[in-house]
């Protein structure tokens, strides 16, 4: 088996912020403690108290009225019925496949472990995508005489909430 040595960093070769060395006053054993240390039941408790939890469904609910604004605006606008359909089908393409993503990332089978969790929300998020593309390409045929820069205007609109969604979530509480 080849082996390669890495040479290690002289002190002078990193420096910290504060012009110190950063490796000074250190060993550079592998038996060396490391410097965190695991929380306490009460701690953890606290941390996951402490961080705000946004759901899925408030995210597809916020889709839904971007998407019903849109096309309220459209029917004052331009009172064209063929836009309004346009626009809210495209907020469906968006929200749609976006609920039956949380409904199953949300379903007790995704709780079960973190391996069922994580093959849940792989799953569902494949679901996801095969709707947004099925739906896509039967938008003319849903909606005859289509008009696609305004649905797809919306859809993106519709989209634009995920990035939001972290705003949403407010701050931390802080602990005293």
């Amino acid at each position: 088996m080849l082996k390669v040595a890495l040479p290690r960093p002289s002190p002078d070769a990193v420096i910290r912020g504060d012009g110190r060395a950063a490796f000074e006053n250190h060993d550079f054993d592998d038996e060396r403690e490391a410097p965190v240390r695991p929380l306490t039941r009460a701690e953890a408790d606290d941390l996951v108290a402490r961080q705000p939890v946004l759901s899925p469904w408030r995210v597809v609910t916020a889709q839904v009225l971007v998407g019903l604004v849109v096309a309220a605006l459209v029917q004052a606008y331009t009172g064209d019925r063929l836009l309004v359909a346009s626009a809210l089908y495209g907020a469906a393409v968006v929200a749609v496949p976006g609920a039956l993503m949380a409904r199953g990332a949300t379903s007790r089978l995704g709780t079960i472990s973190p391996l069922s969790s994580t093959v849940s929300v792989m799953g569902w998020a494949t679901v996801k995508i095969v709707v947004s593309v099925v739906m896509l390409a039967l938008a003319a045929r849903i909606v005859p005489g289509l008009n696609w820069p305004l649905m797809l205007a919306t859809l993106v609109l519709c989209m634009q909430t995920y990035p939001f969604a972290l705003l949403w979530r407010g701050r931390p509480a802080r602990s005293h």
